[in-house]
């Protein structure tokens, strides 16, 4: 069951933020992107945006920005939606995304927050991506700005 995100009081101030979003879905996309970018500019956070051609793509721009950004990003957030289609294809690229964005997290000691969503139809996009109870770019970056946080206590 899906549950709603709530809107949370913001804890975090500021921060220095990407968000690394895919162009294919990008009906689905564009919505997690907005509700992302408003929720981190609600807590008063600068945001890089940047786009990729596909999910396959997100996890060698985020590791460019974990690598080479000064300074540092607080967190990145990935969005971008796959949908099932009748092969196995989307499944590989959404375990190669996944297995791509730990390594980057892990190696980078920066918050990688996924939300590339691997989906079995629109119906379950629609739900989670255009729907404000259930918008998935908040929940990213409400876990950014966590992490943000988080992080800065270590």
């Amino acid at each position: 069951m899906l549950r709603k995100i709530p809107h949370k009081k913001l804890r975090s101030r500021g921060g220095n933020f990407a968000i690394v979003a895919s162009r294919y879905n990008a009906r689905y996309v564009d919505a997690m992107l907005r509700t992302a970018q408003s929720e981190l500019k609600r807590a008063g956070a600068t945001v890089r945006v940047v786009r990729v051609p596909g999910a396959y793509e997100i996890p060698v721009a985020v590791a460019k920005l974990a690598r080479t950004s000064s300074p540092p990003f607080s967190a990145i957030i990935c969005l971008g939606v796959i949908l099932r289609g009748a092969t196995t294809h989307a499944q590989h690229i959404g375990e190669a995304v996944s297995n791509a964005l730990v390594q980057v997290q892990i190696t980078h000691e920066v918050p990688v927050i996924h939300e590339v969503l691997l989906l079995e139809n629109e119906s379950q996009a629609r739900e989670r991506c255009l729907d404000k109870k259930h918008n998935r770019g908040t929940e990213a970056a409400q876990t950014a700005l966590e992490m943000a946080r988080v992080m800065k206590g270590l």
